[in-house]
This record gives C-alpha cells, sequence and structure tokens, in this order.
C-alpha cells in the first residue's frame, strides 16, 4: 500500500479528532457516556493506530524517493505579512510521527486497565489524545508560529495532566509549577520567533538559515544580537525539556497519573524540547558561542540529574531525574553538533523510559493493594523487594529497560549513548568526563532501583521501613472502596534490639494500640503480598521491551561519526545493510565495541558498587545499610554528602523559594496593599464625597413652589448686592 505525503495531515488529525469526539460527549452526555466508556477509550486507541500506520507507510516511501514535502496553505494573506499553514514531511518528521504514536498506543493500551476505576477515565482519555495530536501537530509544522501554537497545546495538556487529580493539593501544586516555569521559557522562545522574523522577515524554518547566511554577507547581521537570539530560542527547550535551571518542574510532575509520567518522558513534552533544537538545528550550528552555551548546559544537567537520582527514595521521582539526566546528553550532543546522536538517543531512550514508567506503574498499582492510597508508601522503595518473584513479567521487563539505560549492550541505549560520550571527548575532555561520569552514576542509581524493588524480600510489612517514611510504626491500610485496616509494621524485633532503641529515642513509636514488642498485645503482621498486574497493563510492558531491545542494533547505523555542520534529512538512511560486514579487515560492529570498553568499564563499576550495597538487601540486612553509623573517612562522607544532596533535590527548589518565590509574594503583598490603601482608597474616597454632597443636595429638594421662589429671589438679591454695592475694580481700557 502506497499513500502520497500529501495525506500526512491524517496523522495529527486522527487523535485531534478523536479527542474532541470524547470530550464532547463526556461533557454534552455525562451518563451516557459514563456507559460506553470503553468504546471510547478503543475510539481513542484505533484513531492513534491509524495514526501510527500512516506513519510507517510514508517512512517506507523514504526509503524510496529520499525526498522533503512542504505542503502550506495561506492562513493571513496580505502583502506585507502573509503567514501560512501547512505540514512538513521529511525523515525526521516521520521518525518522531513514530515514536508519539508507537508510545502513545502502548500507554493508552496500559491506562485501560490502570485508570479503569477512577471516574475522570473518559476525561483521561481525550487528554490523553490531545496530548499526542499536539505532539504530532509541533512535529508536522513548517514554521515557527504554528509550531508556537502547537507548543503551547503541549504546554497545556502537560498541566490539565499533571493536576488530573486536581482534588490533592500536591497535584495542583505540582501543575501551577510545571505550567509557571514552562511560561518563562516559552516567553523566551516567543521572544526569539518575534526577533528572527524582524531580522529575517520570514517564520519558515527551511528559510530561516539562507537568510542568515545572505544577511550575514552584507554584515546586517549583528553576532552578538544573533547569539542572543539563539539562547531566546533555547530558553524554550530549557523549561520544556527539564534543563537547569528550569528543572524543578519535572519531579513534581509525577504527582499525575503513571501512564502521564511514562508519555511525557518518552515521546510528548520533553521530546519536544529536543525536537525543537534539532529542527532548527542548520540555524543555531552557524554560532558557536550559543553551541558552546548549550552543550555545557546539557552537560551539567546532565551530571546534576544523575546526582539527584542517585539517592531517591520516590520510585517514580528517582526515573524522573534519570530523564532529566539523559535529557542533558541529547542538549549536550547537540550543542558539540553530534546531531544523530542526540536524535538516536532520544529515541532509545523514548522506549526505554517508558518501558520503565510503566513498569513502575505496575509495581505501584500492585504496591497499593498492600499498603494502600499513599504516594508516600506506595511508591517508596524501600516498602517493596523481592516483587520480581511476585511480579515476574513486571520484573522481567523492567530488567531490559534498566540495562539499556545503564548502557550496556546491545540494549537501546548503549548505541547512542556511547557516541555521545565519545564525541564529548574529542570536543572537550572536561565535557567528555562529565558525561563519562554520568553514565556511572547512571548505572548505579539505575541498578539501586531494580536490586530495592525487585530482589530481596518483600519489606512492607516489616518494621524496618519505619525509618524511611519517619512515620508511625503502624501502617494503615486504606482500601480503595473504603474503610480501613489496622496492621503493625513491628515483627520480629527485640525491645532491647538498637533499631528499638532508635524508634523509642526519636519517638517514632505509638503504643496506643498495644506495646509492639509484647507478642501479647501487639496486633498480627499482615501477610498481604503484591500480586502481577492484568493482561491489559503486562502486554503493554511485553511490546515496549521489543523495541528496547532491538532498535538499537536496527538504528546503530544511523549515529554518524562527524561533527560538520551539514542537512542530515537524507543522510540519516544512508547506512549499511549490514552492521556485521567487514571492510578492510574491520568490523563495524567490532570498533563500536572496542571504543566503547572506557564507557561501559565505568558503566560496570556502577553495577558492582550498587550490587554491593543494595544487591543482597533483606529484610534483617537492611537496618546495616541505612541506619549503620556513618564511619568518618572521605568516601562515607562523600556518600553521605550525596545522599543528602539528591534527597533535598541538591537544595535548588529551597534556594529558588528563598530568591524568587518569597520575593515575588513580598511584591506581591505590596503592591496589592497600595492597591487597596491608595487607588482604592482614592476611588472610594471620591464615591464616597459624590454620595455625601448629594444627600446634602437632597434635603434641598422639597418640591415646594415657595420655597423655590424664595431661593430664586434670594440668587438675585445676592447678585445685585454683589454688583452695586461691593467695589470691584474695573481694568482700564487701552
Amino acid at each position: 500500500m502506497r499513500i502520497s505525503n500529501e495525506y500526512a495531515w491524517i496523522i495529527p488529525s486522527c487523535p485531534l479528532v478523536a479527542s474532541s469526539f470524547t470530550g464532547l460527549m463526556a461533557f454534552l452526555f455525562p451518563k451516557a457516556t459514563r456507559g460506553f466508556r470503553q468504546l471510547c477509550a478503543l475510539f481513542n486507541i484505533f484513531s492513534l493506530i491509524v495514526a501510527m500506520l500512516v506513519s510507517l507507510i510514508l517512512f517506507r516511501e523514504q526509503f524510496i524517493i529520499h525526498s522533503t514535502h512542504q505542503y502550506l496553505w495561506v492562513w493571513i494573506p496580505k502583502s506585507e505579512f502573509c503567514l501560512e499553514l501547512g505540514f512538513l514531511v521529511d525523515p525526521i518528521t516521520l521518525i518522531m510521527s513514530i515514536l508519539v504514536t508507537t508510545v502513545g498506543i502502548s500507554v493508552m493500551i496500559y491506562s485501560d486497565s490502570y485508570m479503569f476505576y477512577d471516574q475522570g477515565y473518559v476525561r483521561f482519555y481525550a487528554y490523553l489524545s490531545l496530548f499526542t495530536a499536539s505532539m504530532l501537530g509541533s512535529v508536522f509544522s513548517p514554521n515557527l508560529i504554528q509550531l508556537y501554537i502547537f507548543w503551547e497545546l503541549i504546554g497545556m495538556c502537560s498541566y490539565l495532566l499533571v493536576g488530573f487529580w486536581f482534588t490533592r493539593a500536591s497535584a495542583a501544586n505540582a501543575s501551577q509549577k510545571a505550567f509557571v516555569t514552562n511560561r518563562i521559557g516559552d516567553f523566551g522562545l516567543l521572544l526569539g520567533i518575534l526577533a528572527l522574523y524582524w531580522i529575517t522577515g520570514s517564520f519558515e524554518i527551511s528559510e530561516l538559515s539562507d537568510r542568515f547566511v545572505d544577511l550575514g554577507k552584507v554584515g546586517f547581521i549583528n553576532p552578538i544580537f544573533a547569539n542572543i537570539i539563539i539562547l531566546l530560542l533555547f530558553l524554550g527547550p530549557v523549561a520544556k525539556s527539564a534543563q537547569f535551571p528550569l528543572h524543578v518542574w519535572l519531579p513534581d510532575a509525577m504527582e499525575g497519573p503513571t501512564p502521564i509520567s511514562a508519555l511525557i518522558h518518552a515521546a510528548t513534552m520533553v521530546a519536544a524540547g529536543i525536537f525543537l533544537i534539532a529542527r532548527v538545528f542548520n540555524l543555531i550550528a552557524m554560532f558557536p558561542p550559543a553551541l558552546f552555551i548549550i552543550s555545557w548546559v546539557g552537560g551539567a544537567t546532565a551530571l546534576l540529574g544523575a546526582t539527584l537520582a542517585s539517592f531517591q527514595r520516590d520510585l517514580k521521582r528517582g526515573l524522573a531525574y534519570s530523564t532529566m539526566s539523559q535529557l542533558g546528553y541529547m542538549v549536550s550532543a547537540l550543542g558539540i553538533g553530534s546531531y544523530r546522536s542526540a536524535l538516536f538517543h532520544l529515541i532509545t531512550h523514548a522506549y526505554s523510559k517508558a518501558l520503565l514508567f510503566l513498569g513502575a506503574g505496575s509495581v505501584i498499582h500492585s504496591i497499593e493493594q498492600v499498603v494502600g492510597y499513599s504516594p508516600d508508601k506506595s511508591q517508596n522503595m524501600f516498602f517493596m523487594g523481592g516483587l520480581r518473584k511476585h511480579m515476574p513479567i513486571t520484573g522481567t521487563t523492567f530488567l531490559p529497560g534498566t540495562l539499556s539505560l545503564s548502557g550496556i549492550p546491545p540494549l537501546a541505549c548503549f548505541w547512542s549513548k556511547d557516541d555521545i560520550i565519545n564525541e564529548s571527548w574529542l570536543y572537550s575532555p572536561a565535557l567528555g568526563l562529565i558525561t563519562s561520569v554520568t553514565a556511572g552514576l547512571t548505572a548505579f542509581y539505575m541498578f539501586r532501583i531494580y536490586f530495592l524493588t525487585f530482589e530481596g524480600d518483600f519489606r512492607a510489612n516489616e518494621a524496618n521501613c519505619i525509618y524511611f517514611n519517619n512515620s508511625s510504626p503502624y501502617l494503615i491500610n486504606i482500601s480503595l472502596w473504603g474503610g480501613t485496616e489496622m496492621k503493625s509494621s513491628i515483627n520480629k524485633i527485640s525491645r532491647n534490639s538498637p533499631f528499638a532503641q532508635y524508634l523509642v529515642e526519636n519517638n517514632l513509636l505509638s503504643t496506643h494500640l498495644g506495646d509492639p514488642f509484647d507478642s501479647q498485645t501487639r496486633p498480627s503482621p499482615s501477610l498481604v503480598r503484591p500480586k502481577e498486574s492484568n493482561f491489559a497493563m503486562t502486554f503493554s510492558l511485553v511490546a515496549l521491551a521489543l523495541p528496547v531491545i532491538s532498535i538499537g542494533l536496527i538504528g546503530v547505523a544511523f549515529v554518524g561519526k562527524t561533527t560538520q555542520w551539514f542537512d542530515l534529512s537524507y543522510e540519516l538512511f544512508n547506512y549499511p545493510t549490514n552492521i556485521f560486514e567487514c571492510n578492510k579487515n574491520d568490523c563495524f560492529l567490532k570498533e563500536i565495541l572496542v571504543n566503547s570498553i572506557g564507557s561501559l568499564s565505568i558503566s560496570f563499576l556502577g553495577i558492582f558498587i550498587s550490587r554491593t550495597i543494595y544487591g543482597r538487601v533483606q529484610n534483617k540486612q537492611i537496618n546495616s545499610v541505612v541506619l549503620k553509623p556513618i564511619k568518618r573517612d572521605l568516601v562515607a562522607r562523600l556518600g553521605s554528602f550525596v545522599q543528602t544532596w539528591s534527597l533535598n533535590r541538591g537544595y535548588i527548589d529551597h534556594y529558588y523559594n528563598i530568591w524568587f518565590v518569597q520575593n515575588v509574594i513580598f511584591i506581591s503583598k505590596v503592591i496589592s496593599t497600595f492597591d487597596r490603601r491608595i487607588v482604592d482608597g482614592f476611588i472610594n474616597a471620591t464615591g464616597a464625597s459624590n454620595f455625601i454632597g448629594g444627600e446634602i443636595l437632597r434635603y434641598g429638594e422639597t418640591g415646594r413652589v415657595s420655597y423655590y421662589l424664595f431661593v430664586l429671589v434670594f440668587g438675585f438679591m445676592g447678585l445685585i448686592f454683589s454688583l452695586f454695592v461691593v467695589d470691584f475694580p474695573i481694568p482700564p481700557f487701552p
């Protein structure tokens, strides 16, 4: 089957129509929609499947025609200002559309089970389809104005989905934080777009670099001003893709449902920033100072995200900081000119991170059956452990995602990450060192997550978990259907043990339900165990595990070994038919593996350290790992510092709260006081004076003619008196 590129408009239109139909049905017929809500979900999934099939067909055509097509319609037909709308079809566009649709389908199938009992089930699918439609619209946009419109729609959808459970204060605050932080970046992006139009007179992405070249030849462009414009454009991806210092919204965005976390971190919101840089890369590549700043912002973000993820207790938050770190890799690669490596890593990371987040959602969904609906407990990795025995499919599929993100061959992220590290060393030894250290930290924290979650014994019913959530030793199991069940988390602990003394000294012990150290009075521990998720959720996990295993080998030859500035629309498909074939006694695959010995050694070192600390953690050993007094040596102090740094988010949120939030609140209060006391006071005083004057005059309006005649005669007498009795000076005539 063959489809012309002019039908590419079907791809973003399908989820947009599905979202509009689902939203209207839920709004106009809410009761009827609840009855066939799974049909609405099926319709949304089917529409995205159609979009995926069209993307695959058009992508296959690219192997034959190797062309770029642009279809435009005039929106504002004026001679001075002509704005067009349309869509652009090229290899990058089609690759991104395949990525968005495949990940979106997996998330939608997964959500049918995850959100089944949620009252906002239909609304959730309407938001999901609108989210994917917005991302696909930005991917196919041929000019910056159209791209900016869909860019803002992506931000709006993220606000709606992060705050989906808006009745929870934490979710509402997280959505507002994400929205406000992204407004900063979007404002810079808008200024950059307007400045580009002011200089070049065009919004068309394909014309910008050529016009800059022509204007530069005649000396019309100031290099400093041009670099400022590029950095303003970069400010949009800094916020959208969670780069330092506008990364603070990303971990809080975990307040939304887990399927949304997978979609945001894999194929929509954070990917939009990387795609924007890649789309205007030919323009950015003309300004080395801006590229230098971009590369170091990405490098700093990669290292910062890795350190913040190293000791997180929240499963989703650890993966969120991991996303921040990997996005830093991509931005750094774009800054050093490794264009294809960045896009390759965007694709490999998207599938890996979607698999990891959906796996985390499966774990959380199962843990909630034990500890109740409480994110502080159901997402706390120290309440987990041994889940591979209880959830074999989830544990088995989570491992390839962990290995991939750790950079272990032949899984997906190894090929892209290793090339970025090699290019970083060639560009700058300092940047190469940062990317290499980040690779080791990535392997460490990813296997820390895996060991704490899936290895050892299940710890949710054990006493040692008290330390990690700093709460009462009694866990309240809140049923999803209402009602509570009290169960003791104290088990097999002696009153004279060091851990018991720790509980007593730190007031973590409450005995109002009986003595937890007395076998006669303490409640019996619950033996509830987690169970494997149902077919819809496990099917999505298995489906995503396949590209995580295979896509690296399929796309490894897309990665270039050059940092020259050129358009890679066609070169993206010029790769060997067999990556194992040898040329001049050199094997392509062998060359990659040999060059990756350094990064692999660092990754295996991180895995070894993680296994040494967390690999054999059992219920009786967890105390020695966490509660053990810190030895006064350099390594222990460094580990303690990194742990404190990680748990406190690098203190960045704290300083932002002091420097920005508190100052903004103070200024707002001053302005509010000035408005109430001065502005409103003046207006209110004017109104009050008019009212009092009116009341005074009202008593003079009696309606009696004799009174009015008296006032008239009195007025005439006063006028005559003033004219003839009072001596007014008369000015002389000239």
